[in-house]
């Protein structure tokens, strides 16, 4: 049986000129990194922009395993399968972090005949964007800290510097530092951190922006410092906004690549969605409904996180509305929140999945709340039985939603005809009826703790929230700078509806525990920590990195 990395270098890509000609792209739009990848002039946006809007579908998940679940996987594979249906359709991805690539999960770019190429790429250094925003990011912390060395004008609180350094890998050792050390010539000593790149405040500002201006006054926006008398210090105080744009102009720009049918993709942006709001960026998702009749792109984990951000954060900030949504579920991770060990989730366990699929049943509720039809995806595996299948089946039939047993990890577009045709269908249906009037759950106009507690209650199924005396405390000073009518970001695990990874299923008789919170003013959202999620993750025992090599000859083997 070939791996990932195997499939994806016997495909037979087209030169990323062809894949552009399908979009009615010329070649003086693109500017080609290579023969397979490219990024999209400002030319393409004007060219485009008279064109009706496609459908959008966003391809979100249950709570997943430690594994994942697979919703690149179906993504991609219903793109395919879209053009098996004589459907024109476009994928809008996130790109993948390091991070994940060498930790624990590997890469991002699907998997079996339903993948991203070209593969090792996109899971590594791709176009650069993402060290442009690790730059970027730096870069304004470089500036706070020299101006701080050249006299501190501003009265900037070595106490009270609350932006971070970013490095797009995990590190847990970068968690908390001390900077400034050696004498006075290498700077005033502080504590400092680290955060992994996708969770930098400016990776969701690229993420939000809708052009480059907007992009620069984002920029400007961010809270980066308090002074000594306790007032706020932003990023134009230090007047570094412009060179920040400068580092970031290209990576601004969305990515064209392509199936491994040789359809047309979209890979722009990449924030986690456990610890930000986990959407690939807005430029991209309106380019794409632009020149596809469909737009399919996920959000991260499971919908109680992607899909809430997605709907709450992404889609008010654009203006963008979804027309479906695509959950998927495995049975593997119904057997997990039924209670089944890793290491048995193999074997057939009826009894264990009917404890667990509560955990589906949930996910369909909540993504009925804001509106919009859903169709479940069954990511089918090789150890799937047929009574296993069943169950799932049933208990769809008895939502009222519609089901598809998926196969596009072994068979690819062809795998998920049933799935695109069921997808098209159900929004023709619901279109004709009446029936998608999509919403946000909360107003964002309504004070913090009200947003999070409808979160809470709504979505994670909690009986409230529980504030912190740390918690208390920021909130207060978020309030006192202006920033209440903003949408919540809440950085939670995705293992669990709750914020305890081992409650799984669907957890009752719990509160959410908010710790801290930290407003992200240039993005234009509250942060909120819960559990002990953290914006750095750690590597694992073993690695995945540990399995990657690359020969004398430059290829790559063992990525995924």
């Amino acid at each position: 049986m070939l791996t990932d990395i195997e499939i994806a270098q016997g495909a037979k890509m087209k030169k990323i000129n062809e894949i552009a000609q399908i979009l009615g792209i010329e070649d003086d739009d693109l500017e080609q990194y290579g023969q397979y990848k490219a990024k999209l002039s400002e030319a393409v946006y004007k060219k485009f922009e008279g064109e009706k809007d496609g459908k959008l579908i966003l391809v979100t998940a249950v709570n997943p395993t430690p594994a994942g679940e697979g919703k690149t996987t179906v993504s991609v594979g219903l793109t395919q399968a879209m053009a098996k249906i004589g459907k024109k359709a476009m994928l809008a991805l996130r790109e993948p972090s390091l991070g994940p690539v060498f930790g624990i999960k590997g890469g991002a770019a699907g998997g079996g005949y339903s993948q991203v190429v070209p593969m090792e790429d996109i899971n590594l250094h791709f176009t650069g964007d993402m060290h442009a925003i690790t730059a970027a990011n730096n870069l304004i912390c470089a500036m706070l800290d020299n101006h701080i060395q050249q006299g501190n004008e501003l009265g900037i609180d070595c106490r009270r510097v609350i932006f971070k350094r970013c490095l797009d890998m995990n590190d847990r050792a970068l968690r908390n530092t001390i900077i400034g050390l050696g004498g006075k010539v290498n700077g005033v000593p502080r504590e400092d951190g680290f955060q992994i790149t996708v969770a930098s405040e400016i990776m969701a500002i690229l993420c939000l922006a809708a052009d480059l201006e907007d992009l620069k006054k984002r920029i400007g926006n961010i809270l980066v410092a308090y002074d000594l008398s306790g007032q706020p210090v932003y990023a134009r105080q230090l007047g570094v906004q412009g060179a920040v744009t400068a580092l970031l102009k290209d990576a601004l720009k969305p990515n064209l690549v392509q199936t491994l049918e040789n359809n047309p993709v979209f890979i722009h942006g990449g924030p986690f969605a456990n610890i930000a709001h986990g959407c690939n960026s807005v430029r991209a998702t309106k380019l794409a409904l632009k020149l596809g009749d469909y737009c399919i792109t996920e959000a991260g984990f499971g919908s109680d996180l992607g899909a809430e951000k997605f709907f709450d954060i992404k889609c008010r900030c654009s203006g963008i509305s979804p027309s479906c949504v695509v959950l998927v579920a495995t049975i593997r991770a119904m057997k997990y929140n039924g209670g089944v060990p890793k290491t048995e989730l193999t074997v057939e366990n009826v009894e264990a999945l009917k404890k667990g699929i509560v955990n589906l049943k949930t996910h369909i509720e909540n993504m009925q709340k804001f509106g919009i039809p859903v169709v479940v995806a069954i990511n089918r595996f090789h150890t799937d039985t047929d009574a296993e299948i069943e169950v799932v089946e049933n208990v769809c039939n008895e939502l009222g939603v519609e089901v598809s047993l998926t196969e596009i990890f072994a068979k690819g577009g062809e795998g998920g005809t049933d799935l695109a045709t069921k997808v098209c269908s159900t929004i023709e249906t619901a279109e004709k009826n009446g029936k998608i009037n999509f919403k946000p759950i909360y107003d964002e106009k309504l004070p913090i703790k009200e947003k999070l507690d409808i979160i809470a209650k709504e979505i994670y199924r909690a009986d409230g929230v529980i504030f912190t005396a740390q918690a208390e405390k920021s909130l207060k000073e978020i309030e006192s700078l202006g920033f209440t009518d903003i949408p919540v970001c809440v950085a939670k695990t995705q293992y669990s509806l709750s914020d305890n990874p081992a409650l799984l299923g669907k957890p009752e008789n719990f509160k959410i525990t908010i710790r801290d919170l930290k407003v992200s003013s240039g993005a234009g959202f509250v942060v909120v920590y819960t559990g002990d999620i953290m914006t750095m993750p750690g590597l694992p025992k073993q690695p995945a990195a540990l399995k990657i090599d690359c020969d004398n000859d430059g290829n790559i083997s063992g990525l995924f």
